[in-house]
């Protein structure tokens, strides 16, 4: 399961911020973590923008061990973001950004599930939610910033 690890990475900036520069979602730069529950306590954690990307990696602990592991990477398509997912280590598979709304969206219409990705950072606060393209069978993550 892809885990909104996307929760990565700069000091909090307003949701739909990014870079004249790059259209990176630059605000997502840092470590996020969940609150430790019964499906164990998920980090995400992003790099600052660099080369025209953002580097991700989450990491679910549970029990004491890894339960779940992802690496990301938010790279530019000309003037599109595409977001590269690769939980487990498995090949990458890639969602474009779309326009509209707070936040960042990806999509992938073709992939089983999720088909879209949705961050979104209020203070030090990230939301990542995951779902079909049409919003059906969401599964939401809320994250904390770690300093």
């Amino acid at each position: 399961m892809i885990r909104a690890s996307l929760a990565a990475l700069a000091i909090a900036l307003p949701a739909a911020a990014t870079s004249p520069s790059t259209g990176l979602p630059e605000w997502l730069a840092g470590r996020w973590c969940t609150v430790e529950g019964a499906r164990g306590q998920t980090c995400e954690q992003w790099l600052p923008a660099a080369g025209g990307m953002m580097l991700g990696v989450s990491q679910t602990v549970r029990g004491g061990k890894t339960s779940e592991f992802e690496f990301m990477r938010i790279a530019m398509d000309g003037d599109t973001a595409v977001y590269l997912a690769q939980p487990g280590g498995k090949p990458p598979v890639a969602f474009r950004a779309v326009a509209g709304g707070e936040g960042v969206t990806f999509v992938n219409a073709a992939h089983d599930y999720p088909q879209r990705i949705h961050y979104r950072v209020k203070g030090d606060a990230l939301t990542a939610e995951i779902s079909l393209a049409d919003g059906r069978k969401p599964m939401r993550f809320n994250y904390r910033r770690v300093r």
